[in-house]
């Protein structure tokens, strides 16, 4: 487990100052995320929902949770309350049911709305198109219990780092657009979310103000 530590400290003397760092904790032991967390790290992701409560139960109460995963909405109900952000609002319909089960529990949830500019049709989230549409409409204005922060994105599985780029840079287009957009007055909007332990630095060099990383940290996930 010293390994988590060291590896951890490596990976901040080469994030710049102003970008977080969440560690993407998913299919690892207690044991590993105890290991990072006594390392200093406090903010951890997670993409299944039972997975992250089961954490929340044994380990220290002061863990920042971030869902990273694709949300069910009949999975919604069991996390509230439970996370610190959800990362991965991937359609209106999820947004809609987190404002509803949050309002029923008396909280106000953070999220990230999702883009999807990757290659990949698999992959989850508004287009760029979407997402201006949503807020030019006006619609998140009929939330009560939801306050959106950002958004957060994932690039194409390539090795054109070319194409990589030009993912990010997209992500960081949209979120520029919406949050400079005075007419919209959204306050507390200051998330990129994007970049992963293979193609961070190329996110932060686009904007990126939060940063998603697993294996850099824990090493291969053991899926069994």
């Amino acid at each position: 487990m010293g390994r988590i530590a060291s590896n951890l400290a490596e990976l901040r003397r080469e994030i710049p100052e102003g970008v977080k760092l969440v560690a993407v904790s998913k299919f690892h032991p207690d044991a590993a995320v105890l290991a990072a967390y006594e390392a200093g790290q406090r903010r951890f992701g997670e993409s299944r929902v039972q997975e992250l409560l089961k954490k929340q139960e044994t380990l220290p109460s002061d863990i920042e949770w971030h869902f990273i995963g694709h949300l069910q909405t009949n999975k919604v109900r069991q996390l509230m309350g439970r996370t610190a952000l959800i990362e991965s609002v991937d359609t209106e319909h999820l947004l809609d049911c987190i404002d509803r089960e949050s309002e029923r529990a008396g909280v106000v949830t953070r999220v990230l709305m999702q883009l999807h500019v990757a290659r990949e049709e698999t992959k989850y989230g508004f287009s760029p198109e979407e997402l201006l549409q949503y807020f030019a409409e006006r619609r998140f204005e009929q939330l009560r219990a939801t306050h959106i922060c950002g958004v957060m994105g994932m690039a194409s599985n390539t090795d054109d780092l070319d194409r990589v780029r030009k993912d990010f840079r997209k992500i960081h287009e949209v979120f520029l657009a919406l949050r400079d957009d005075q007419s919209l007055g959204l306050r507390g909007f200051d998330t990129v979310s994007m970049g992963m332990s293979g193609d961070w630095p190329i996110a932060v060099e686009e904007g990126a103000t939060l940063i998603r990383i697993g294996t850099r940290i824990f090493g291969e996930r053991d899926y069994s």
